[in-house]
């Protein structure tokens, strides 16, 4: 990619978990109130304040830099916006936009908390990707759902987010904790094993995946191995990481041909070369 191109790109990407909800709170919130209407604690305010800080602290350090939020419509997404929010200064801030895409896992209608432990145990034995609730989503379907909102995201970069390209550009997704996993696991091209291993993000953690000097995002720019390592990638996943950082990687994961001899030619390779003609 070329620098000019470069310019025109997200300085940063991040990725936001709302805070502290009602229902991280308590879970029997979910049987009497609609999931998209759960509003945040006492605590999920402040940690949405404080990550607004930090927020800020990250994409700050150039002096000169714009950012673009993007959120999901439950009340704890959209609450946990407004107080992040407080940190940035209205003129530092090109765009809002509310995007039903990025919403929460639907695990059905009023969420029953005995019926709901009894689900969530079959889920572990199925598998978190493909399990599916019932009258819900599996994590698979919200993988298709979030790949839809990475293509608009890119339209919205072409076409709408215009900046001055001598100011960072920082995109910032307000959303959930699987959201935020799967639209990792789409960027990287992650499998669904790798997924599996993924730890949830906490409440108002962020990821943040910065342009490195390849033209390529990366979480190794800003995170350090530790970091990933709790978070559920392996090593291999973090060497990945690094690669994007600084030169162009080959995308398909080697442990999907670890199986394949890579010192030996095909062994039918010779019949192709040696035609005769007659």
């Amino acid at each position: 990619m070329s620098e000019q191109q470069q310019k025109f790109l997200p300085k940063r990407i991040i990725l936001v978990r709302h805070g502290e909800s009602a229902g991280n709170l308590d879970g029997s919130a979910y049987a009497t109130t609609p999931d998209y209407k759960i509003p945040l604690t006492e605590a999920g305010i402040q940690q949405a304040k404080e990550a607004g800080k930090k927020i800020r602290d990250v994409i700050s350090e150039s002096g000169k830099w714009k950012a673009c939020f993007y959120v999901s419509p439950y009340e704890r997404t959209r609450s946990t916006l407004r107080e992040i929010g407080r940190s940035f200064p209205r003129k530092r801030v090109i765009g809002v936009k509310e995007e039903c895409r990025i919403r929460e896992q639907d695990f059905g209608n009023f969420q029953i908390t005995e019926r709901m432990k009894i689900i969530k145990e079959t889920r572990e034995k199925f598998g978190r990707f493909f399990y599916r609730f019932p009258e819900g989503e599996s994590a698979a379907d919200v993988f298709d759902r979030v790949s839809s909102f990475l293509e608009s995201l890119w339209r919205d970069i072409d076409t709408r987010l215009h900046h001055d390209p001598s100011d960072d550009l920082n995109i910032i997704i307000v959303s959930h904790g699987l959201a935020s996993r799967v639209f990792l696991m789409k960027w990287f091209k992650w499998t669904v094993e790798q997924f599996e291993y993924l730890n949830n993000l906490n409440n108002c953690e962020f990821r943040v995946m910065q342009l490195g000097d390849s033209g390529e995002y990366s979480l190794a720019v800003h995170h350090s191995d530790e970091e990933m390592l709790e978070w559920g990638l392996s090593q291999q996943m973090i060497n990945d990481q690094k690669c994007r950082a600084t030169e162009k990687c080959q995308w398909l994961m080697d442990g999907l041909f670890d199986h394949l001899d890579t010192d030996s030619e095909d062994a039918n390779n010779g019949d192709h070369n040696t035609d005769k003609i007659d």
